[in-house]
C-alpha cells in the first residue's frame, strides 16, 4: 500500500538525519520539518482517515513508531548540544584560582560612634546597662527633677530648645534618662546605667561648639557608695580610651544634680604632664563632669537619701573623639566620610 510505503520512506530518512545537526537551531528547524502542524509525519498521521478499516491498526502502529523514533533521536541530540555548550561555557569562563581574590569594601565604624560602643562595652562589663529615652522631653524631667527649677539661673547656661511653651523641649542633657530610671525603680533597687544619645543646646556653631552633640551619662545608686568609687570608674575609663599611662585627677566644681560636684580631667597625652598648646600648659585636659547625686535629686526621684546614695557622670562623645583622634572641628563629624576618610582612625588606637 502506498501509505505504508511512505511510513518506510520516511522511516528511511530519519537514519543519519540527526548526525548533520550542529546546533539548537539546526534541530528546531528540523523539528518543524518533520514534527511541526504542516510537518511530514504529522501529514502522514492526518492520512490515516483515508486508510481502509482493515489496514489502520497497522499504519497506525508504523505511524506511532516513526513518531517515537523521531522523539528518541531529537531527545538524544538535544541532551548532546545542552551538554556541549555547558562545556563550553566552563572553558571560555574558567577561573584562575591561583589569582588573588577581588578585595570587597566594607563600611567602616564613625568616630563618635567607636567612642560609644568602646564606652559601652567597658562600663557593660562593670554591670551597667544601656538605657535611652525621648529626644523630645517634658522640662518636668529636663530640670525640675533634677534640682533646676523654673528660674534657676543654671537653666540659662543650658540655652534650651522650647518645642511648646515651656513644657516640651528638645532635651539639653541626657540627664532626664536617669530621671526616668529612678522614677521606674520606685526608690527601691540599686540602679546603675548609661544612657548615650543626642541632645540639643542653642549654641553657634563653629569649630568647638554645635548646637547638636552627643553625650553619655552614667548613673550608679546603691547603699555605701564614695567619691572613691567613682573615680576608680573614671580611671577605668580613662586609660582605656587614652592609654595606660594616664593619670587622672579631680577638680572641685558645681552641678546643681551632684554634691559635691568634681571636673574629671587626665594628664595629657601629648606632653605626659609637661605642658603643651593642647593642655594649655597645664598638663591637664578635662574630659567629663560628676559628682555625687545630690541628695535633693534622689528625693525627688523617689529614692530616701538617708539610705541611698550614689555617683553619676558624663562625658561630651565628640570632646572625647577630637582629643582621641586629633580633630580641631568639632564640624569635622557632620559631614559625609567616605570609607578612606573613617579608616584612618583604625590607626589613631591607644
Amino acid at each position: 500500500m502506498i501509505h505504508i510505503e511512505k511510513v518506510k520512506e520516511l522511516m528511511s530518512e530519519l537514519n543519519g538525519l540527526f548526525e548533520e545537526i550542529r546546533n539548537k537551531n539546526e534541530l528546531e528547524t528540523l523539528k518543524a520539518e518533520y514534527m511541526g502542524k504542516n510537518g511530514k509525519i504529522t501529514l502522514l498521521n492526518q492520512m490515516i482517515k483515508e486508510i481502509p478499516n482493515e489496514d489502520k491498526k497497522e499504519f497506525g502502529m508504523q505511524v506511532n513508531e516513526l513518531k517515537n523514533k523521531f522523539n528518541s533521536e531529537f531527545a538524544k541530540v538535544a541532551q548532546e548540544l545542552e551538554e556541549a555548550e555547558i562545556n563550553e561555557k566552563l572553558n571560555s569562563e574558567a577561573i584562575d584560582v591561583s589569582l588573588p581574590g577581588t578585595k570587597i569594601e566594607v563600611g567602616n565604624a564613625h568616630p563618635i560612634e567607636r567612642i560609644i560602643e568602646s564606652l559601652e562595652a567597658l562600663l557593660m562589663s562593670m554591670g551597667y546597662d544601656v538605657i535611652e529615652g525621648p529626644e523630645v522631653e517634658k522640662d518636668l524631667y529636663n530640670f525640675e527633677l533634677l534640682n533646676l527649677p523654673k528660674g534657676h539661673p543654671a537653666r540659662d547656661a543650658q540655652d534650651t530648645f522650647y518645642i511648646k511653651g515651656e513644657e516640651y523641649l528638645l532635651r539639653s542633657q541626657t540627664s532626664p534618662v536617669q530621671a526616668r530610671c529612678m522614677l521606674a525603680h520606685e526608690g527601691k533597687d540599686p540602679i546603675r546605667i548609661i544612657c548615650p544619645g543626642k541632645t540639643y543646646r542653642r549654641d553657634e556653631d563653629d569649630a568647638t561648639h554645635s548646637h547638636q552633640f552627643t553625650q553619655m551619662e552614667g548613673l550608679l545608686i546603691d547603699t555605701g557608695i564614695t567619691l572613691g568609687d567613682l573615680k576608680g570608674t573614671f580611671e577605668e575609663i580613662a586609660k582605656m580610651l587614652f592609654g595606660k599611662s594616664r593619670s587622672t585627677r579631680f577638680r572641685p566644681s558645681f552641678y546643681p544634680f551632684t554634691e559635691p560636684s568634681v571636673e574629671m580631667d587626665i594628664s595629657c597625652f601629648n606632653c605626659n604632664g609637661k605642658g603643651c598648646n593642647i593642655c594649655k600648659g597645664t598638663g591637664w585636659i578635662t574630659v567629663g563632669g560628676a559628682g555625687m547625686v545630690n541628695p535633693i535629686v534622689l528625693r525627688n526621684c523617689g529614692y530616701d537619701p538617708n539610705k541611698w546614695n550614689g555617683f553619676a557622670f558624663g562625658f561630651g562623645i565628640e570632646r572625647l573623639a577630637m582629643l582621641k583622634y586629633g580633630i580641631n572641628d568639632v564640624r569635622t563629624f557632620y559631614i559625609n566620610h567616605d570609607i578612606k576618610t573613617l579608616k584612618q582612625f583604625d590607626r589613631r588606637e591607644y
